[in-house]
């Protein structure tokens, strides 16, 4: 049919009918339905009925030059029509036909009603024809498109807060590792991995930088949160590289500077170091990974020679997963079960050669390469057996015991038990160290994806410009919550290191718990943040150049080393139920119990049914409500885990069991507690912030606080805490938080001031 003999209706059926076939939307019931509405149409024409129902003749559906010339026609009948007439898909169907065509006598109330009715039949979307027909419809800029890059904060002074007392050290870290000599490797083989990390920390050693926890009296400058500050720091660039720093500077020398005494300290310190003497922390087992306690090999003290006899018993006790082990390592600190004729003192360290200057394995040392893993491949994990190896007697690590010169043992610590925590609680530094690594890798996977999201446009309103996927209500929910998260467990961390650094002999048993929770908490958020931001970046993050692919792998094992995090929650929630023990004369486990279920029952704030459907703004924003929510999840799942202890162990149930039964609840004391602990850091860290920087610092913190109340909302509905109406009011903020961090997403990364060449991932790095 040419243009000249399409009729007015016909010519106002066009545009619905032309942006049904141009979408391919049409199905039978579809056009079953649309031929109906038609039919009933008494005003059309014989002949006009039977053009429609050709144009909807699915067996005979119109050519491609058909349905464009469609479109010239629609566009030029349109075009000279005001912009009043145009504003909706049915007014220009109304009203175009008015345009150089006689106009009919049927009235435009039944035009109107039959396309109403076609459109809705359609399932048109509102402003689905802005797309489908281009150059007619003018729009206004949609909420989508107004959330673009606009911090009203100053970057410099966010990063200047974050950075505290450590600026200096964080700088002059940044400096080195920004040098040409530490630009990534494309794709190495293993050896070539290996030997350019050892170069690496080689450098790092060279600058002080191994060495900052050492006594200035041995090349350091005493200074344990410098060391922590480097870890951080370091775990922006290679993790191999961070790994194999903290197994020779951390695991290895801090042994030897925290278990060994002042002979150990002259003697070795400064060789560790400097990297003069690579070193090893050889405690894992084959057969007994978390349980240290349990471990196999031996120790054995010969009087005759004043010499001890390390030896793997069995293909178990091998020491496996050893970093350094494989290649380098000349010297390990072992682990091992202390024997003095025939007796069992419990498990002491031990300093055991391994290789000469040149390399060469020792007598009666065997070491396998691990080879290949998951990541970390620029570490040389191996495992080592030791047959019948003998040491001299002041190879022992004697700060915590000793054997005289009469071959006879000595401690000041009369139990075996509380001498080896005593021991391992000097070493719970790494358990700082890892989680503040990982969350520097999940800050540069933040930084990646936001960054990405930000640039990376895609969609958009009908027939406008792609919007960046940042802007999407769903990537805003993937990202901005562990944006928050990030913060959160910055200050956390910081806190933590705080109190480690200048703990006392009274608050050592709390940090313990803590350090365990927090690097349960913190790397598996690690884990839960790199994987989403990969999946954010689509395709692109799948490409090694991005970096997602060594971020991920090198990560993985921080969920399981220094611990397993299963493992530690279970110590933290234990910690917990026993942290009250001091009150009593007799500190059984049923007093303990007891007391803990008295004392959560009476400071467990009463349920107000007004504030449990409380749904305004003005609340649901209160950093009061949000403590304590979370102060009463910890306190009730603490009463409830004791609850079910102490009635399986009045039921007569081994002790052993009691606790292997209540594992799972265990586990929720320690998110529990740690989740508060979080929030209230964050919270406090806020009162010293700069009042500049305070504003977004609370919406930051708000939302952490929301949106850990949104994953945790079953429980708060099962304990009657909140109603439906309150979790659906936190969900809608917790969007309103997403949107509004939009703008500031961007800035809030780069306050992170990660080194491009750090990062070095294209799609981050403008």
């Amino acid at each position: 049919m040419t243009p000249s003999l399409y009729t007015p209706n016909l010519l106002r059926f066009l545009p619905v009918i032309y942006i049904a076939w141009a979408d391919a939307i049409l199905n039978r019931a579809e056009l079953d339905e649309i031929n109906k509405i038609i039919q009933k149409q008494s005003w059309l024409t014989e002949d006009e009925q039977i053009q429609l129902a050709e144009w909807l003749n699915p067996i005979n559906p119109p050519s491609p030059s058909e349905i464009k010339g469609w479109l010239l026609l629609i566009q030029s009948s349109a075009k000279n029509l005001p912009r009043e007439s145009k504003e909706s898909l049915i007014k220009l169907a109304a009203n175009m036909a008015t345009v150089g065509i006689h106009e009919t006598d049927e009235t435009l109330e039944k035009n109107l009603q039959a396309l109403e009715e076609i459109e809705l039949a359609l399932g048109i979307l509102g402003s689905e024809h802005h797309r489908m027909i281009p150059d007619i419809f003018e729009s206004s800029i949609t909420d989508s498109e107004k959330f673009v890059e606009a911090s009203l904060f100053d970057v410099k002074q966010l990063t200047t807060y974050l950075d505290g007392t450590q600026a200096e050290t964080i700088s002059r870290i940044k400096s080195i590792i920004t040098r040409p000599e530490f630009k990534y490797l494309g794709n190495p083989t293993l050896p070539e991995y290996r030997q350019k990390v050892l170069e690496w920390c080689k450098t790092l050693a060279s600058n002080k930088i191994g060495s900052l926890a050492y006594p200035e009296a041995y090349g350091g400058e005493g200074d344990m949160m410098k060391y922590f500050t480097a870890m951080e720091v370091l775990s922006y660039h290679d993790l191999s590289m961070v790994i194999k720093f903290g197994v020779q500077f951390g695991l290895f020398g801090m042994s030897v500077y925290l278990l060994g005494t002042e002979k150990h300290h002259k003697k070795y310190l400064r060789d560790i170091g400097t990297l003069k003497l690579p070193g090893c922390f050889a405690m894992t087992e084959t057969g007994h990974g978390s349980n240290v306690q349990g471990i196999e090999t031996t120790a054995t003290y010969n009087k005759e020679n004043d010499t001890f006899i390390i030896n793997t018993p069995t293909d178990q006790a091998q020491k496996e997963y050893i970093g350094n082990a494989a290649l380098h390592g000349q010297m390990a600190t072992t682990f091992a079960q202390l024997i003095i004729d025939d007796v069992h003192y419990g498990v002491a360290a031990f300093l055991v050669p391994l290789r000469d200057k040149q390399g060469n394995l020792l007598s009666g040392i065997e070491i396998e390469d691990c080879g290949a893993k998951l990541g970390l491949n620029g570490v040389d994990n191996g495992k080592i057996k030791y047959d019948h190896v003998s040491i001299p007697k002041e190879n022992m690590l004697d700060r915590f015991a000793s054997v005289d010169e009469n071959g006879n043992f000595q401690s000041s610590i009369s139990s075996d038990n509380k001498r080896f925590f005593t021991m391992l609680a000097t070493l719970v530094g790494g358990r700082i160290g890892i989680p503040r690594a990982g969350l520097s890798a999940a800050k540069s996977g933040l930084t990646i994806a936001i960054r990405y999201g930000n640039s990376r446009k895609q969609f958009g309103p009908s027939g406008k410009l792609e919007i960046p996927i940042l802007n999407y209500r769903t990537h805003q929910r993937r990202l901005m919550p562990l944006l928050a998260n990030a913060y959160a467990l910055h200050f956390a961390l910081q806190y933590l290191t705080d109190r480690y650094v200048n703990k006392s002999e009274a608050d050592s048993r709390e940090i313990e718990s803590l350090a365990a929770g927090l690097k349960a908490y913190s790397t598996w958020n690690t884990t839960e943040t790199l994987q989403t931001c990969r999946e954010a970046c689509g395709g692109k993050g799948y490409l090694a150049e991005n970096r997602f692919a060594a971020l991920k792998a090198d990560t993985d094992i921080f969920t399981t080393f220094e611990g397993d995090n299963t493992v530690l929650m279970q110590l933290v929630a234990k910690g917990r139920l026993t942290e009250f023990k001091q009150e009593f004369h007799d500190i059984n486990i049923f007093g303990i119990v007891k007391y803990v279920a008295e004392i959560a029952g009476t400071s467990i704030l009463s349920k107000n049914p007004i504030v449990i459907r409380k749904t305004d703004p003005e609340h649901l924003l209160d950093s009061e409500f949000h403590l304590e929510a979370f102060q009463y999840r910890e306190k009730s799942i603490l009463t409830s885990a004791a609850n079910r202890l102490k009635h399986h162990l009045d039921q007569g149930v081994d002790s052993f069991d009691a606790f292997n039964l209540c594992q799972y609840h265990m586990i929720n004391v320690g998110h529990a507690y740690i989740e508060r602990v979080v929030l209230q850091e964050f919270q406090n860290s806020i009162k010293t912030t700069p009042d500049r920087l305070k504003p977004i610092l609370k919406k930051v913190c708000q939302l952490y606080a929301l949106s850990t109340i949104e994953k945790n909302k079953g429980w708060y509905l099962e304990h009657d805490y909140m109603e439906g109406v309150k979790t659906k009011a936190i969900r809608r903020m917790v969007n309103d938080l997403c949107l509004d961090l939009r703008k500031d997403a961007v800035a809030l990364v780069d306050a992170f001031d990660i080194p491009d060449e750090c990062i070095s991932a294209p799609i981050a790095i403008a």
